[in-house]
């Protein structure tokens, strides 16, 4: 079982051997391209939840205080958020160094520089506690205690008004992250219904 969750995209050291890919994903007229690898989640393309979360984001408005990726994987929500918002610092964070080595690599092959990519197990070793946005496809196999420690300490690291937003499979447990972010934030609305995928946003009042 150890060895099994060694392989998983949610520890920090994967040992699965290494299988590089180079996959391009476009929104609109942004086309960035990621390497990709065993071990680390969604590695033969941009997972379509990530997808919808990149699109619904897109269109959102926030305070002008910085955006936090939680669990950022390879990179691809992070990376065009940065895209989408280049005046913004956008913060980069998981516990897979596999995904953090390739995450840093996809940054400087898009020539993407307002970024700050680091290891940290959800918000461990995030410093700054005042960020406009929050992004999370939060790592569903690593449990539920995870995915709602994800959501809930969002709240500690957002300014006010502030916007966390999250996709999960109505499947996965969107329902019941819908009542977790209500009752923590007191607010919060489905933007996105896509193929079962839900995007859920809640603001910091």
């Amino acid at each position: 079982m150890t060895n099994e969750k060694n392989q998983m995209y949610f520890a920090a050291n994967p040992n699965s051997k290494h299988d590089e890919h180079l996959v391009h994903y476009r929104i609109d007229d942004i086309d960035l391209k990621f390497y990709t690898d065993a071990g680390v989640f969604s590695k033969m393309r941009v997972d379509y939840g990530s997808g919808v979360l990149i699109k619904a984001m897109k269109g959102q408005s926030f305070p002008n205080e910085g955006i936090l990726d939680v669990g950022c994987g390879y990179g691809p929500i992070g990376l065009f958020a940065a895209r989408f918002w280049p005046q913004q610092e956008v913060q980069m964070v998981d516990v897979n160094e596999r995904a953090l080595d390739l995450a840093k690599r996809n940054a400087q092959l898009n020539n993407i520089d307002n970024v700050d990519i680091y290891e940290s197990d959800i918000y461990t070793q995030v410093d700054k506690r005042n960020f406009g946005l929050i992004l999370t496809n939060p790592p569903i196999r690593a449990g539920k205690k995870v995915v709602d420690e994800i959501i809930s300490r969002a709240k500690d690291f957002l300014v006010k008004d502030g916007l966390v937003l999250a996709v999960i499979q109505k499947k996965q447990g969107a329902p019941s992250a819908k009542k977790l972010m209500t009752e923590v934030y007191g607010n919060c609305e489905i933007l996105t219904r896509d193929k079962g995928y839900y995007i859920l946003a809640s603001r910091n009042n």
